[in-house]
C-alpha cells in the first residue's frame, strides 16, 4: 500500500511540460521478479530528460501494452491470471489521464487464449486484437492447445467486450524446436487496413486476414497463410511506411525475412541473420522496429543480447547490416524508437532494465546516452503524449 500511495503522490506532483510523453513499461510479476504492474516515466525529447513516475497501475503479467492513437485508453495483456488454468487469459483496459499519467483499471476481459503476448488497436479503433502464444491443458482428460488470433470490441467508454472473432491455428509444432504445436506471436495491419498479418511461430507460416473496419470484422484470406523456411518462427512484424515489404523476425533461427506485399499476397525477397559470423551460443531473436522513415530496421537478440541496425533499400525493401549495439542488459524482450525519432529504448527483460539510446536519424547508428530505468523485467514499452 506504501509504494502504491508513493506512486499516486508523484503522480500528482508532476507537473505538466509541453510535448512531453508517458512512456509506459508492462512488465512480468512472477516471482522471483518484484514488479507489480505497468510502471510511468514522463519523456522530454527535448532535453533527453526522464522523470519516474512509478507504478501507474497494478496488473498481473502486463507482457504487453500498448494504446489508442488519441490517448485517451491503455490496454495491457495479462499472462497467468486467476482464470489461466481454465485455458484462458485476460486483457485489462485503462483510462489514461494525460496530464498525469495516471491510469484508471475499466475493466478485464477474456483473451481468447493463453499468454497472451500481444495487443494492438485494430484501424478504427473499434477492436483490439490480440496473439494468444497458448500452453497445453486438459479439458475433460483431453489434452488442448490454447493459441489463437483473437480480436474484441472497444465499447464507448473504453472498455473491452467479449471476443466477436477467434481463430485457432491447429496442428503439430512444424518448427524443429518448438512443442505444443501453434505459438500465435505478433500482428500488423497492412497500411490501408484491409487486411492484418499474423505471424504464427510454432507452424513457421505468416497468416493474412481480411478486415473491415466499418463492423468490424475479419475473415480469413486465400489462401489463409504463407510459409515460412522450416525453423523459422515468426515472431513479430513491422511494415514499410509506403506499405509494399513486410519485415519479420525469426525467433528460432535469428534471422529476418523481407516479404514483398501485394494486396493480402506475401512473397518473401530476402532472409539475413541477426548474428555475427563468429557467433556461437544460443540466441533467440525477440522484437522489430522500423524508423519512420523506413531507412533503418532494428531487431532485438537474446542470447548474443543486441540490437541489429540494418540499412534499408527503399525501393527493393532489402535490408544490409550496418551496426551491433550490445543491449546493456540481458535479454532484450522489446524495443521502441519513441516518437521524436530520436531515441530507441531497449527493456531488458532479465537484468531488469530499460537502457536508452540516442538515435542517430541519419545513419541509424545508436549510442548509449548512460540512462538506464529500473524496472523488475520489463516486457513491453509505449509512448503516449502529455497534454
Amino acid at each position: 500500500m506504501k509504494s502504491l500511495a508513493l506512486a499516486l503522490l508523484l503522480f500528482s506532483a508532476a507537473p505538466a511540460l509541453a510535448d512531453d510523453y508517458f512512456l509506459y513499461a508492462g512488465s512480468y510479476t512472477d516471482p522471483p521478479s518484484t514488479a507489480k504492474g505497468i510502471y510511468a516515466w514522463r519523456f522530454s525529447p527535448d532535453t533527453d530528460t526522464l522523470t519516474p513516475l512509478g507504478l501507474a497501475a497494478p496488473t498481473i503479467n502486463p507482457a504487453y501494452v500498448t494504446a489508442t492513437p488519441d490517448g485517451k485508453y491503455l490496454y495491457a495483456v495479462n499472462w497467468q491470471t486467476p482464470d489461466a488454468d481454465k485455458g484462458a487469459d485476460t486483457v485489462s483496459a485503462f483510462s489514461i489521464d494525460r496530464k498525469t499519467g495516471k491510469l484508471t483499471f475499466l475493466n478485464k476481459a477474456p483473451a481468447g487464449g493463453a499468454l497472451p503476448n500481444q495487443v494492438i488497436v485494430a484501424p478504427g479503433a473499434r477492436a483490439v486484437v490480440v496473439t494468444d502464444y497458448s500452453f497445453t491443458f486438459k479439458d475433460n482428460n483431453v489434452e488442448q492447445n490454447n493459441s489463437a488470433f483473437t480480436a474484441l470490441p472497444i465499447l464507448a467508454d473504453g472498455k473491452l467486450g467479449a471476443p466477436f472473432f477467434r481463430d485457432h491455428h491447429d496442428g503439430p509444432a512444424l518448427s524443429p524446436k518448438q512443442v505444443n504445436g501453434a505459438h500465435t506471436h505478433g500482428v500488423i495491419f497492412s497500411k490501408d487496413g484491409r487486411y492484418a498479418f499474423v505471424a504464427e511461430l510454432g507452424l513457421d507460416r505468416v497468416y493474412t486476414y481480411r478486415f473491415d473496419p466499418s463492423k468490424p470484422s475479419f475473415a480469413p484470406f486465400d489462401p489463409p497463410y504463407i510459409n515460412t523456411s522450416a525453423g523459422a518462427g515468426p515472431r513479430r512484424l513491422q511494415l514499410s511506411p509506403n506499405g509494399k515489404f513486410l519485415y519479420v523476425n525469426h525467433e528460432t533461427d535469428s534471422k529476418v525475412s523481407v516479404f514483398a506485399v501485394d494486396g493480402g499476397h506475401l512473397s518473401e525477397v530476402q532472409q539475413i541473420s541477426t548474428l555475427p559470423p563468429d557467433f556461437n551460443g544460443r540466441n533467440t531473436t525477440a522484437e522489430i522496429a522500423l524508423d519512420a522513415q523506413g531507412r533503418h530496421l532494428y531487431v532485438s537478440n537474446r542470447g548474443d543480447d543486441s540490437v541489429i541496425v540494418y540499412d534499408v533499400d527503399p525501393a527493393k525493401g532489402t535490408l544490409t547490416f550496418d551496426q551491433r549495439a550490445p543491449a546493456l542488459g540481458k535479454s532484450p524482450r522489446n524495443i521502441l524508437i519513441d516518437p521524436s525519432g530520436n531515441y530507441l529504448f531497449a527493456a531488458n527483460q532479465t537484468s531488469n532494465n530499460i537502457a536508452v539510446f540516442k538515435r542517430d536519424v541519419s545513419s541509424g547508428h545508436l549510442t548509449p546516452t548512460g540512462q538506464s530505468l529500473e524496472v523488475g523485467q520489463p516486457g513491453s514499452l509505449t509512448f503516449i503524449k502529455a497534454q
